[in-house]
């Protein structure tokens, strides 16, 4: 065993203090997860590493090695090899003897979650009245972790960003409106948790990076029940979302519609979107009561 790793499965939380670490650059966030979380002898290890494995996987990494795994995760290689050859034996990913891609069966863990939740088929018909009405496209997402989760969308045959997105895609919460909209109605304390693990990368020149800077563009989330991010996700990609309440007023979900920037200027989304967008987040949140 290489001398840097730690054991595999759930025997590294039952003897013991796990080794120090000297001090280095930031841990990935999955290996740092689970070791925050492996003091608890119910935790089982080996399980939350086999899912950090499935997540690795990414539309701009469909194929990867172990060794590539590794380094996303932090998973010693060793423990990432033996993930992949149990979720290999289970039908949930390909080995092709250097590298590894999921196949369809993982779509069942996803469909569970979709088939035990109304939320996204109760939305469909209003994404998709959203899209004939604006003639853009028009999505659901939710906040998972620190990423927000596309879970339906109404698409056009216009893609308007790098990444075609689906349902099950994610993106950072921070520089999206949906994720806007999301993180403006966190609980402070999570909020506050939530800015101090989360590193705000600019993805582009316009990306707020500044801790204060995101507080006060949530703050004025807050006050107008919507969000625009101007090209902070991607340059000419503009978006803006509203809130999806349950009964009792709690933040379910956000709608967006994104659009290309050269063609629909900021004022143009507030005075002609926003109306058909609010109006499809009121009706769709009517039908959860």
């Amino acid at each position: 065993m290489d001398p840097n790793e730690v054991p595999d499965d759930d025997a590294a939380t039952s003897g013991g203090a796990l080794p120090r670490r000297a001090p280095g650059p930031p841990r990935p966030a999955p290996i740092a997860e689970i070791d925050a979380l492996s003091g608890d002898p119910s935790f089982m290890t080996s399980l939350a590493r086999g899912l950090a494995v499935i997540r690795a996987f990414s539309e701009r990494r469909k194929s990867m090695t172990i060794a590539q795994i590794s380094q996303k995760t932090g998973i010693p290689r060793a423990a990432v090899r033996r993930c992949l050859f149990t979720l290999a034996q289970l039908g949930y990913v390909h080995d092709d003897n250097r590298s590894f891609s999921l196949l369809p069966k993982v779509m069942s863990l996803g469909h569970a979650y979709l088939s035990s939740t109304p939320l996204p088929v109760m939305a469909q018909p209003f994404l998709d009245h959203v899209r004939e009405a604006l003639h853009e496209a028009c999505s659901l997402a939710i906040l998972d972790g620190d990423d927000i989760l596309y879970i339906a969308r109404s698409a056009t045959t216009t893609r308007i960003m790098s990444v075609d997105l689906k349902i099950g895609s994610r993106l950072p919460a921070y520089c999206t409106s949906m994720g806007r909209v999301l993180l403006a109605a966190m609980p402070q304390a999570e909020l506050d948790a939530y800015l101090l693990r989360e590193e705000l990368k600019p993805l582009t020149d316009r990306t707020i990076t500044s801790r204060a800077s995101l507080l006060q563009a949530l703050a004025a989330v807050r006050q107008n029940g919507w969000a625009i991010v101007d090209q902070e996700l991607e340059l000419g990609l503009r978006s803006l979302a509203v809130p999806i309440h349950d009964t009792s007023g709690t933040v379910m979900g956000a709608m967006n519609v994104s659009v290309q920037a050269a063609r629909v200027p900021v004022k143009e989304l507030e005075t002609r979107f926003l109306p058909v967008l609010l109006e499809a987040s009121r009706e769709l949140s009517m039908q959860l009561l």
